[in-house]
């Protein structure tokens, strides 16, 4: 697939305005949380380990290939801890250009308790993020979580993951940005019709119709 070049400059700050959002909601506490952007087929902006989404700057972002080589990087950084899992949603994904990964606090609290946000019970979740399903837990870090995914990547844009975590990944940065967001909204309504009493889903007919009128 080829790939109109994004201009680099433009997404480091991009990736420090959606990383300082994060921060501020609370989904990426402390130095959790990756972000990385895809510039074209041979180039992969991603955030470096070990440093605040809060508190990055541009020039700390570093460049890596599709398998995951350092093309580009201050001296002393290093590509994110899950560096592996955003090269595989790229390998498998060639449509996506950004993925965000955080630890929103009820969509993770959802996850470890092993519930999956993948029923009709909102419009949001037929028409923006499609169904959020559950990736049983691997031990983050290495090459485990990224072959769990595999199985998922085609046929969803966001996913749980098991006493970990929510990615989503879009053909925008911002779009993946908005279905984070929505998959943390999304579990807050669901767990607050939980403990209301029921989560009603919608019937197929009405998820039929909300695909017709905004798909």
């Amino acid at each position: 697939m080829q790939y109109i070049p994004w201009d680099e400059w433009q997404y480091r700050h991009e990736i420090c305005a959606v990383g300082r959002r994060m921060y501020d909601l609370f989904f990426a506490v402390g130095n959790d949380g990756n972000i990385s952007v895809r510039l074209s087929e041979d180039r992969i902006l991603i955030t470096p380990s070990g440093v605040s989404k809060g508190l990055m700057a541009p020039e700390a972002l570093m460049i890596v290939s599709p398998t995951g080589e350092v093309l580009q990087a201050l001296e002393g950084c290093k590509p994110s801890s899950e560096n592996r899992m955003h090269l595989a949603i790229y390998r498998h994904r060639p449509d996506v250009r950004a993925v965000v990964h955080a630890h929103p606090p009820t969509a993770t609290g959802l996850a470890v308790a092993g519930v999956g946000l993948d029923q009709p019970f909102l419009a949001e979740a037929v028409v923006r993020t499609g169904p959020t399903p559950l990736v049983p837990y691997v031990i983050p870090g290495g090459d485990e979580l990224p072959e769990a995914l595999i199985p998922y990547l085609a046929d969803h844009n966001t996913l749980l993951l098991g006493n970990h975590g929510v990615v989503a990944y879009a053909r925008t940065l911002q779009d993946a940005a908005v279905y984070l967001e929505t998959v943390e909204f999304l579990a807050r309504v669901y767990l607050a019709a939980r403990q209301a009493g029921q989560v009603n889903t919608l019937t197929p007919e009405q998820v039929a119709a909300l695909r017709e009128r905004y798909g």
